[in-house]
């Protein structure tokens, strides 16, 4: 059973007095555990497609069906709540709040659910033990490295045991010691947990783990590889 649906997908973006077509007719499906990417050179439509994916943005003609829900379908209440409770987001940018500790970062997806002080405990040390850093569980942003920021972004997108995680360049500001620690996290949550990862990127680092590479140009897919 496919995790992500997408049929004869069309996005479109106003322009002046007319539009800029993101993504032309795209077909594709992505079943549970895959460890795959949207590949491709800037403007290429890749992150207009993680955005419709994770209910950011809504197809213009065509269907995108997500766990189940139709992304097109879904009120504003209903596609926060798909993100708050099945989707994790992973971005070039840490997006950590500075005031915040460690810990209270990870914490913060489980606040918007109703769940007990002792439980966000146990869930976001797990998360912390996932990518090496209760360590640094106390730890205010500005006392890590870049590799470290983007650890706790990950735990931040896993502690709540999405299906889905979607990653938007996630190695893009780190260098390549860090990046492949970083792969090697992710690779190894999608092996144990069955979590669905889905990159958009155009790193050679990244492309190396992938298990899938689908290549878009022009808003349309151009190839769709699995790798053996």
């Amino acid at each position: 059973m496919a995790t992500i649906k997408i049929n004869d997908l069309v996005k479109k973006f106003p322009v002046g007095k007319g539009h800029f077509t993101a993504l032309n007719g795209i077909n594709l499906n992505f079943d549970k555990g895959e460890f795959a990417g949207l590949v491709g050179p800037s403007g290429s439509g890749k992150t207009t497609l993680l955005n419709i994916i994770g209910s950011l943005d809504t197809p213009t003609t065509g269907s995108t069906i997500v766990l189940d829900k139709s992304i097109s379908e879904l009120s504003n209440k209903q596609a926060a709540k798909l993100r708050n409770k099945h989707i994790g987001f992973i971005f070039q940018t840490y997006n950590l709040l500075p005031v915040y500790t460690v810990f209270e970062n990870v914490e913060f997806s489980l606040l918007l659910q109703k769940i007990s002080a002792f439980e966000r405990k146990k869930a976001v040390m797990m998360a912390l033990e996932w990518v090496g850093l209760t360590d640094k569980a106390k730890s205010k942003p500005n006392m890590l490295s870049g590799g470290e920021s983007q650890r706790v972004a990950i735990a931040r997108s896993m502690v709540k045991k999405p299906e889905i995680v979607l990653a938007d360049e996630p190695t893009a500001n780190l260098d390549s010691k860090n990046s492949h620690h970083i792969l090697q996290t992710m690779k190894k949550l999608n092996e144990e947990l069955n979590v669905t990862f889905l990159f958009a990127t155009h790193d050679e680092k990244v492309m190396q783990y992938l298990n899938r590479i689908v290549s878009l140009e022009d808003g349309k897919v151009v190839s769709d590889e699995i790798k053996t």
